[in-house]
């Protein structure tokens, strides 16, 4: 079964996702630039919300691993333990061979290769669970006891390899449901890679985007009526203002097999799809929200349930632009969603078991759909289809 979910999320003046020099990211699309919030940033919105936690099974994206492997390791040698953090960050080096490559075929590098390293963390960040560290703890301290007799000076010869064997066990331990949603790409033997069972597109505004900035002053509160006392800073701040169409894809064949040795997370599969739709249409990136406080809800959410894995994303509805400057720049939107699912009906008449739709403000919809009228409605009509 394929679920596929659409939104519009129309924002007010923001910079949710910024680029290298703090201007919201952007793209083409139709011959326009667009305002653009990228998969990375929707998906760490997603799974660190309040709404996620409820789930109880979550990861941790860190380069602190051996951080996390020494707490539980607390009963050893200062000197034992500088160690551990040793062999962990050997074990987790990146193979050159391996190593990612972004789209562009430059190597992804992380911020600990850039500049000056820090000590006691990984060179790549590693998506990991707690229980995936507690095993490396107990796999290490086995060898701290067995091997070297609890004696710093013969713990100190135990190489990397000496653990690489008991470590890739850890390939047949338990992952959580954010690992199973969105994957794991890892470049060491210690950690199984684990292929996304959840797709998540950039989101894209409707409509051209109109880049602004803020100009604003500090002003000093002290030194009010003295010759220097005007603004004790200057600056600006880049912003847009955009309606953004969001699509994601979820494999439920795919997330249970990535569960398959995950009975606690498997278990709570199908709570997770009531939780999941409340999570992406709740939750809202966090760039520069204190400047901001740009939180919304979406305007339009659809649902869509298919026996056919047959992704199709509805983002050429926006391929011409909406009018930019539409005072119903939402409705309009929500209309040109309407009017593409018909169009894609018709067309390719791909099979949909079951078809959800709510909408704050436009009358328009599919022709065939079920309407719902609040979210905590569509969500349990939507944990029904997926029991079945």
């Amino acid at each position: 079964m394929l679920i596929e979910i659409h939104m519009l999320k129309n924002y007010p003046p923001t910079c949710l996702n910024r680029d290298d020099t703090g201007t919201p990211k952007t793209c083409y699309f139709g011959g326009v630039q667009r305002g653009r919030i990228s998969s990375q940033c929707l998906k760490r919105s997603w799974r660190t919300s309040a709404l996620f936690e409820t789930l109880r099974s979550r990861g941790w994206r860190s380069r602190n691993l051996p951080g996390m492997v020494s707490k539980e390791l607390g009963d050893m040698p200062d000197k034992a333990i500088a160690h551990v953090k040793k062999l962990i960050i050997d074990l987790l080096k990146s193979d050159s061979k391996n190593a990612a490559k972004e789209g562009n075929g430059r190597k992804a590098t992380s911020s600990a290769n850039r500049g000056k390293k820090k000590e006691g963390i990984t060179g790549q960040v590693v998506f990991f669970t707690s229980d995936e560290a507690r095993f490396l703890a107990d796999t290490i301290h086995s060898l701290w006891e067995k091997e070297a007799g609890e004696s710093v000076e013969k713990f100190l010869e135990i190489k990397t390899d000496n653990i690489k064997k008991e470590v890739e066990t850890i390939k047949a331990r338990a992952i959580t449901l954010d690992i199973a949603l969105f994957g794991r790409m890892v470049t060491s033997e210690a950690f199984v890679n684990v292929e996304a069972a959840m797709q998540v597109a950039h989101a894209v505004s409707t409509h051209a985007l109109d880049l602004e900035s803020d100009y604003f002053a500090a002003v000093d509160d002290l030194l009010t009526g003295q010759d220097d006392a005007r603004a004790g800073m200057l600056g600006d701040i880049d912003f847009d203002s955009c309606c953004y169409y969001q699509y994601a894809s979820l494999d439920m064949d795919k997330l249970r097999e990535n569960l398959k040795d995950s009975p606690e997370a498997l278990a709570r599969v199908d709570e997770l799809i009531p939780v999941l739709l409340k999570v992406m249409a709740l939750s809202n990136p966090s760039g520069k929200q204190n400047s901001f406080a740009g939180h919304v809800a979406p305007e339009v959410m659809l649902v869509e349930f298919k026996s056919d894995k047959i992704p199709l994303s509805y983002v050429n509805a926006f391929a011409k632009p909406v009018s930019r400057y539409s005072t119903q720049i939402v409705k309009d939107s929500a209309d040109r969603l309407a009017q593409e699912v018909d169009l894609m009906d018709d067309f390719y008449a791909l099979p949909v078991a079951h078809r959800a739709w709510m909408s704050l403000r436009s009358e328009t919809a599919p022709r065939v759909c079920e309407r719902f009228g609040s979210l905590a409605d569509l969500a349990d009509a939507c944990a029904a289809w997926a029991r079945e």
